[in-house]
């Protein structure tokens, strides 16, 4: 149930979704005696559209998430696992296509990859099922295993978690994969953006692990503050940032995280 309510709400709370829904409820009124209220509505949308499409809003919302939490530092010592979330692979396009069917958060795989061949005794729990509302098809972590295994990864050392559909999901269930002992170090593989949630989610659930973030958005350097030249890339970074920062304080509301916004 939580699932289904927060892929609808999560929709719904899109920028982009609710900027365009906005217009077009601006529309429909326009055809009504509220003619004049929907003019206001379509201007108003018109307007919220171009501010994240064209400032730096987008960036100046994921500056703080990807900032969070530092590059991993290798002189820390092997670690004994990763875990990598999903997100990075399209399934559906894998099967039909016949291909590693990678998207654009590809760089969780392929950092995974070039972790596990740097650190050949590390176990490699790839965490993500089928968070598809309407299709079930084949999930995901199923999908990465073959991937790491034509990439000559051994299998003894592959785990696939294909029960969960969100976050805190990848953390419960990786948890148990992981069969995790104290002592025991894990990295944690996911975008950048993403990390301050995920970090929450696997400490809620007692599994320590060390950030390795991935998939910057951002540079990090003052020229990300300067108006966008492409709409589409504007609204993009504006609905993947928003989408994090609602998710953190949906996640704590819900009692799912024991932090708001976590420090390294």
């Amino acid at each position: 149930m939580f699932f289904v309510l927060s892929m609808t709400i999560g929709f719904l709370l899109v920028p982009t979704n609710l900027f365009i829904a906005l217009g077009l409820l601006g529309a429909l009124l326009c055809l009504t005696r509220l003619a004049r209220f929907g003019a206001r509505l379509m201007a108003t949308s018109i307007v919220l559209l171009a501010i994240a499409s064209f400032s730096p809003l987008g960036n100046a919302l994921l500056w703080q998430l990807e900032n969070r939490f530092p590059a991993w530092d290798p002189a820390r010592g092997s670690p004994d696992g990763i875990v990598v979330l999903g997100g990075a692979i399209s399934a559906e396009i894998a099967g039909s296509r016949g291909t590693l069917g990678l998207n654009e958060a590809a760089e969780r795989f392929v950092a995974s990859l070039q972790l596990a061949n740097r650190y050949p005794k590390a176990r490699i729990v790839f965490a993500g099922g089928n968070a598809e509302l309407f299709l079930h098809g084949e999930d995901e972590a199923s999908v990465a295993i073959h991937d790491y295994e034509e990439f000559s990864i051994a299998p003894n050392r592959l785990f696939a978690e294909r029960q969960s559909r969100n976050t805190f999901e990848n953390a419960l269930f990786s948890r148990q994969i992981a069969n995790y002992r104290p002592g025991d170090r894990w990295l944690l593989v996911t975008s950048a953006a993403h990390m301050p949630r995920a970090m929450a989610a696997f400490r809620a659930v007692r599994f320590p692990v060390e950030a390795y973030p991935v998939d910057y958005q951002t540079t990090g350097l003052p020229q990300d503050f300067l108006p966008s030249s492409a709409l589409s890339r504007g609204l993009q970074l504006t609905d993947t940032a928003l989408h994090e920062w609602v998710g953190l304080l949906a996640y704590r509301v819900s009692g799912r995280t024991l932090e708001l916004f976590p420090k390294p």
